[in-house]
C-alpha cells in the first residue's frame, strides 16, 4: 500500500486539514499518516481560535515518519508561523519525498487570517522551492502574485486564472494549479505545468453550502493519486472527480457551512446513508 503524509491543521469539527486529508486518503486507498502543526478551534460557523504546536514538535513528527516508514507523497496544507513553515523546509530539504504538494493556505473560507505578511514571504522563498505543485485559489493566487511584485492583476476567469497559473509557475519554476471555485459562473480549475503545459479543468457548479474542507480534499486527493502512480495530469483529473463526488455527498451539519464527504461513495456501498 502506498504511504501518505499530511502536514497541517487540526480541525475541530472534522470538516478540514488533518481530518478530511485522513478520510481522503483512505478513500482512495492509500495509508495516511499525519504532523498536526496547529490546532484549531474550529466549526461550521467558522474559525474560533488558533493554537500553534511548537516547531520543534513539528519537526520530530515529520522526522518520525520519515525515519521509520517510506513516504510516497506529502501533501502540505496550513503552515501557521514562519518557524513552523522553516522546520517543514528543513524537513522536506533532507528526505526530498518522491512529490509535495503544498496546499498554500493563508485566509480561511470565513475570512480568518491564517498567515501573516512576512510568513507568506517565507513560505513563498523557502518552502516552495522544495515542492512540486502549489494548488491557490484565486484569492491565494493575488497573494503570491502580490508577493512578486506583479499585483493588480483581476483573476476572475479562466483566462485570467491561466495568467496567474503562467506568471506564477515562470517565478517559482512550479507546477500550479489555480482553483476556481469562487469564480462567479461556471467554475474550472486550471493547472499550469513547470514546463508551460496547460490543462483545464471545468466542472459543473454544484449547488450546496456545504463546501468546508474542499480545498484540503482535493490537494490530498492529488497526493495520493501521484502516490498510485499516475501523472500529474491524470492525477489532478481524477482529483477533481474525486472532490466533485464529495460535494454531491456533503453533510449538512452545523448551523453553517457543512463538509464535503471524501468517504460518501463507501458510506453508500455500506447502507449508511
Amino acid at each position: 500500500m502506498k504511504k501518505v503524509l499530511t502536514i497541517a491543521g487540526s480541525d475541530s469539527s472534522g470538516g478540514a486539514g488533518i481530518q478530511t486529508d485522513l478520510k481522503t486518503f483512505a478513500a482512495i486507498g492509500v495509508y495516511g499518516m499525519s504532523a498536526i502543526t496547529a490546532i484549531t478551534a474550529q466549526n461550521t460557523l467558522g474559525v474560533k481560535r488558533v493554537e500553534r504546536v511548537s516547531a520543534s514538535m513539528v519537526k520530530d513528527q515529520i522526522r518520525a515518519v520519515f525515519e521509520d516508514i517510506e513516504v510516497d507523497a506529502v501533501k502540505i496544507g496550513m503552515l501557521s508561523e514562519i518557524d513552523i513553515i522553516e522546520a517543514v523546509r528543513d524537513c522536506m530539504d533532507i528526505y526530498r519525498p518522491p512529490f509535495v504538494v503544498l496546499d498554500p493556505v493563508m485566509v480561511s473560507t470565513s475570512g480568518f487570517d491564517l498567515l501573516n505578511s512576512q510568513a507568506k514571504r517565507v513560505l513563498l522563498e523557502g518552502l516552495i522551492p522544495l515542492v512540486d505543485l502549489i494548488t491557490p485559489n484565486l484569492a491565494e493566487a493575488a497573494c503570491i502574485l502580490n508577493l512578486m511584485g506583479r499585483g493588480g492583476l483581476l483573476i476572475d476567469s479562466c483566462e485570467s486564472m491561466e495568467v496567474a497559473g503562467r506568471l506564477i509557475s515562470g517565478h517559482t519554476g512550479k507546477n500550479v494549479l489555480v482553483k476556481g471555485g469562487h469564480l462567479l459562473d461556471r467554475p474550472c480549475d486550471v493547472l499550469v505545468t513547470a514546463d508551460a503545459r496547460v490543462y483545464r479543468y471545468d466542472h459543473q457548479r454544484i449547488e450546496t453550502k456545504n463546501t468546508h474542507g474542499t480545498g484540503c480534499t482535493l490537494s490530498s486527493a492529488i497526493a495520493a493519486n501521484v502516490a498510485k502512480g499516475y501523472d500529474l495530469e491524470e492525477a489532478v483529473f481524477r482529483a477533481k472527480d474525486f472532490i466533485s463526488m464529495a460535494i454531491e455527498n456533503s453533510l449538512d451539519i452545523g448551523r453553517g457551512c457543512g463538509p464535503t464527504n471524501p468517504m460518501g461513495e463507501i458510506y453508500k456501498s455500506l447502507g449508511m446513508v
